[in-house]
């Protein structure tokens, strides 16, 4: 049941990202669930800061800053799952990895937790608590001051620590992907962090799930193209897969 109840709630995110707003007997609807049902979970998902009710109508909350990291947690968690599986089956035992921050990172972290012997550097406490029984793993974690919403470390610190290394596989996410493959975030710290991962691996990951296609954020860190494998469960539209094409982008679909 509680799984049923998750999945509905990802596809309400998923419909909103897409549609901007939408009635509760739309929603319904679109679900093939009593309006109802779509009002109670309508209303948990305002109370978790998801999304906004106004005039009889949701939407997504657009907001200088991310959601809380546990609200995010709960989010499209079953293609967070796939995403990490698919990124563990690019990354071999021993290699050298950077990773982000942010819910989708994590869960790759704790797949990669079954490799042997990797090096990893990363700006999140979260994801290092997720290799904590990684077999022979080594971890350099950023140092400064903590975000302690998020409990990691952006900004200048995040900078200067990627700046040291040189890894094999860079892993990465983002605030939102535009239509037209913009890469975009809620803020310049949490971007330039993000750039700073992207350019310390030979190999850069971005991993995105589908709620965050076509949201609409601030500041913009490239396209979707610059980078070297995207892994998602979204759909993107034929231009941006044919720019990823055309520039060399490896799109894993989950």
């Amino acid at each position: 049941m509680r799984r049923d109840i998750t999945q509905r709630r990802d596809e309400i995110i998923a419909l909103l990202s897409k549609r901007e707003t939408l009635s509760a007997a739309e929603l319904s609807s679109e679900l093939s669930v009593s309006v109802q049902t779509i009002r109670a979970d309508l209303r948990d998902l305002d109370e978790a800061g998801l999304v906004q009710r106004r005039n009889g109508y949701a939407r997504l909350r657009q907001q200088s800053e991310n959601i809380g990291y546990l609200p995010r947690e709960g989010i499209a968690r079953q293609e967070k799952q796939r995403i990490a599986l698919a990124v563990k089956s690019l990354i071999p035992d021993g290699a050298r990895v950077a990773l982000g921050t942010g819910t989708t990172v994590e869960a790759c972290a704790r797949f990669l937790a079954s490799h042997k012997d990797l090096f990893v550097a990363s700006n999140s406490i979260h994801a290092v608590c997720a290799l904590q029984q990684a077999p022979g793993v080594a971890v350099e974690l950023a140092g400064g001051t903590v975000r302690m919403r998020d409990l990691d470390m952006i900004g200048t610190s995040a900078l200067n620590f990627f700046s040291r290394y040189r890894v094999d596989y860079a892993v990465f996410s983002c605030g939102g992907l535009s239509e037209e493959g913009e890469v975009l975030d809620y803020n310049a710290d949490e971007m330039s962090a993000r750039r700073a991962i992207a350019g310390c691996g030979k190999k850069s990951i971005l991993v995105v799930d589908s709620t965050k296609n076509g949201l609409d954020l601030p500041f913009q860190m490239g396209h979707a193209w610059d980078f070297d494998v995207i892994v998602t469960g979204a759909r993107f539209s034929p231009s941006v897969l044919d720019s990823c094409s055309r520039h060399g982008c490896q799109i894993v679909q989950v």
